[in-house]
């Protein structure tokens, strides 16, 4: 009994699933045992059973993808390398390479890898299409990992760009730049000039580097970031612009030569050409790919439901590039095109409202609502906030983007050869994204972040609409009312701890948070840098998916890495009060002999002493945390001199049952004595994985372990978080226990410690 093509794809999507949840990809040996499993199954004359082989077959096909990409990445991030490479990208500060991985030891690398490179000052001209041997040291991406927060390692696999690194020296080998490239250069002279170009850019190349952050905020908040880069949407739109086309030559062909087909295929190649000008994006290609097999099945007359092009779709995207499935623009599109099925099957307009064109804004009204309601619960899991504006953001934006300003797009790049012409259809192209952000500007803030009940919860509005399609409301007024009860408040049916001490993800810095009750007291606020800083990209995401007020913040000392945030969250919570020993207007103190008591929980300042001047390291504010059962030690960055005199001084007052490692783990720090006075169970590091130091110092670590405590970092672990109950606790990490994934492991080259 043969397999139709729709049970094919449901395979093929099925298969591929578990790459978003599988803790490690399978080795060979379950490989094989998989393959035969599949043999067995596919010589039973059951439909069923070949269904099951087929999705064996093809879970091994998209876990050996995979397996070949950690591969690619172990090999390639071992020793520096000499490698042949081809330039996809270049920055707009001219520092930053985007390259694809041609040919590594004389034999081409498949499937295709990409890093981000970083150059050394030199005179060299690069441009997109010219390959080069260069001489790099590339490493694995490592991003932090937190709660609420981007996760940005996911993202490099989904992208096929895991490396990163530095170029030490580069030798031309083909210095013809991309017809692309060319082309980009040509058109940019006619609209550089223009108040809006980064967008340009965007839109006509998929070049988003040129978009300001203001802009790129404004977009998310008011969620018509979707309208900004060249996606599926922008691909339907060139298919029709090259089917209107020719069908509008068409009035002046006789009879005998107006068909379907050609319409058909000038649509395709408009499309083609606007995924290749946008540099082969996922999404565009994606785009493309769904396109062709819709057009395939037209063409041979095979009428399929639209459900099952979209599963088709979907199967042969995640078949040529099963990591595909790791990217979020991948099931926003997905469950965008799915979302519309169902609002337009199940919530359809009256067919009065579908004739007139006057009825237009309501036919769009509709659309937008539907669209809303359906990826509300997406989009809050995904992004962790709810635009509030998007309604009416994109009734306005949609129209505009989609009958002006992509029209006016395409029609300059054909034009491109009259300069006159173009240039003032990029005039236009300017003037309508004006007018696009006339309205935005002024709409109220509309970015609401949602924590992690919220998240849940708005599943509501899937059952909202379940219950007005299926008349459940009328039925099953009880099992609707608990079923939205138990959304509402999952996590009172989980065991929570009294408190927690969670230690961020801010790579070399520190950012511990202390929480009972819905608040937090913060200690330290992580590093800055320019244009940013590790508040506003961890700690306040962080802090707001677990619905947290920061009422208290203790700043350990003066360093940067530890106070670079401060303003930040600070801006966020203005009435925190901030504990340190610095001498900063508005500080309360934080020295030798202060206690307070917070949410049932003692704090004590064990360090520095009232007389003690400076800033630095051994000025660290060290607090004790207790409940009276389990005390956790907080040291800041305190060195050998202030430990001993710790350990001389307050021996009775150190112990603790969980210990952040002083100093990162610098082998300044954590001396025997010190150690064995606090006898904690465990301790934890904050550590960037690619510390310019080189820490936490492989000496330090085995100190740690001689003397009977577990050792926890965040360079390994990513968050950390340590959870205590009445009568017991328990110390978790993010990348082990809470989010264990094949795709946050450690990937490529062993710990750097010194």
């Amino acid at each position: 009994m043969s397999l139709t093509v729709n049970l094919i794809s449901w395979s093929v999507i099925i298969a591929t699933l578990p790459l978003n949840f599988l803790p490690h990809l399978p080795g060979t040996l379950i490989t094989l045992v998989v393959l035969l499993l599949s043999l067995a199954l596919a010589l039973c004359p059951w439909q069923l059973t070949k269904f099951l082989a087929l999705t064996l077959v093809m879970f091994v096909w998209a876990t050996t993808t995979g397996q070949s990409l950690l591969k690619q990445i172990n090999e390639l991030s071992r020793a520096p390398i000499d490698a042949e490479v081809q330039i996809e990208g270049i920055q707009p500060d001219g520092e930053r390479l985007k390259i694809r991985i041609l040919k590594y030891r004389e034999k081409w690398v498949f499937p295709p890898v990409h890093a981000n490179v970083k150059l050394q000052p030199q005179d060299n001209a690069f441009c997109t299409g010219q390959r080069w041997r260069m001489h790099l040291v590339l490493r694995p991406v490592h991003a932090q990992l937190n709660e609420g927060g981007f996760d940005r390692q996911r993202f490099a696999l989904a992208t096929h760009t895991p490396l990163t690194g530095r170029v030490k020296s580069a030798k031309i080998i083909a210095a013809d730049c991309s017809w692309r490239g060319r082309l980009i250069e040509s058109a940019k002279k006619s609209y550089q000039h223009l108040p809006w170009q980064g967008l340009i850019s965007a839109l006509a190349f998929g070049e988003r580097a040129e978009v300001s952050k203001k802009i790129n905020q404004l977009l998310r908040e008011t969620g018509t970031a979707h309208l900004m880069a060249i996606s599926g949407m922008h691909i339907a739109l060139a298919a029709s612009f090259g089917w209107l086309m020719i069908r509008g030559l068409q009035f002046a062909f006789p009879v005998r030569y107006i068909g379907y087909r050609l319409p058909l295929f000038c649509s395709l190649l408009v499309a083609l050409i606007y995924s290749w000008l946008s540099g082969g994006n996922a999404p565009a290609m994606r785009a493309m790919l769904a396109l062709l097999a819709w057009s395939i099945l037209r063409l041979r007359g095979i009428h399929c439901q639209p459900w099952q092009i979209w599963s088709l779709c979907i199967a042969l995207i995640l078949f040529f590039d099963p990591l595909s499935l790791l990217s979020d623009s991948l099931w926003l599109s997905s469950m965008a095109v799915g979302g519309l099925l169902l609002w337009y099957h199940n919530f359809p307009l009256p067919v009065r409202f579908l004739r007139r064109w006057y009825w237009l804004p309501l036919r769009l009204l509709h659309l937008q609502l539907g669209m809303m309601l359906l990826l509300m619960p997406v989009q809050a899991l995904m992004f962790h906030g709810i635009s509030l504006s998007a309604l009416v953001a994109n009734l306005w934006a949609v129209p505009l983007v989609s009958l002006v300003t992509v029209p006016l797009i395409l029609v300059a790049l054909v034009c491109h050869a009259l300069p006159g012409i173009s240039a003032l259809l990029w005039f236009g192209v300017d003037r309508s994204l004006a007018l696009v952000f006339i309205p935005l500007q002024y709409l109220p803030h509309g970015w609401l972040p949602v924590d992690r009940t919220l998240s849940v919860a708005s599943v509501l509005c899937w059952l909202i609409l379940a219950c007005l399609r299926f008349g459940w409301w009328r039925t099953s007024t009880a099992s609707i009312a608990s079923t939205a009860l138990l959304l509402c408040s999952w996590r009172s049916l989980l065991p929570e701890p009294e408190w927690r001490v969670d230690m961020l993800d801010v790579g070399h810095g520190l950012a511990v948070v202390v929480s009972r009750n819905g608040e937090a007291t913060l200690y330290d606020t992580g590093n800055r840098w320019p244009g940013g800083d590790a508040a506003r990209s961890h700690i306040l995401p962080w802090l707001a998916w677990q619905g947290l007020h920061v009422g208290h913040i203790i700043i350990s000392h003066g360093h940067l890495d530890h106070i670079g945030g401060l303003a930040s969250v600070q801006a966020a919570f203005p009435q925190a009060s901030v504990r340190s020993a610095l001498a900063r207007p508005g500080h309360l103190s934080c020295r030798k002999g202060d206690n307070w008591r917070w949410q049932g929980l003692w704090f004590r300042v064990l360090w520095p002493p009232i007389e003690a001047k400076g800033e630095g390291n051994n000025q660290s504010c060290v607090v004790a945390v207790t409940d009276g059962k389990w005390r956790v030690l907080l040291t800041g960055d305190i060195e050998a001199a202030a430990e001993m005199m710790l350990a001389a001084e307050r021996r009775d007052d150190l112990h603790a049952d969980l210990l952040q490692v002083p100093h990162h783990g610098s082998r300044t720090s954590s001396t025997g004595p010190f150690l064995r006075a606090v006898s904690a169970n465990a301790a934890i590091a904050s550590a960037a994985r690619y510390s310019a130091w080189r820490l936490p110092a492989a000496k330090i670590i085995s100190r740690y372990g001689e003397n009977g405590v577990e050792w926890r970092d965040t360079a390994l672990s990513g968050q950390l978080s340590a959870r205590f109950y009445a009568n017991r606790w328990q110390l978790i990490g993010l990348r082990e226990q809470i989010m264990n994934r094949w795709y946050h492991q450690w990937f490529g080259v062993p710990r750097d410690s010194g």
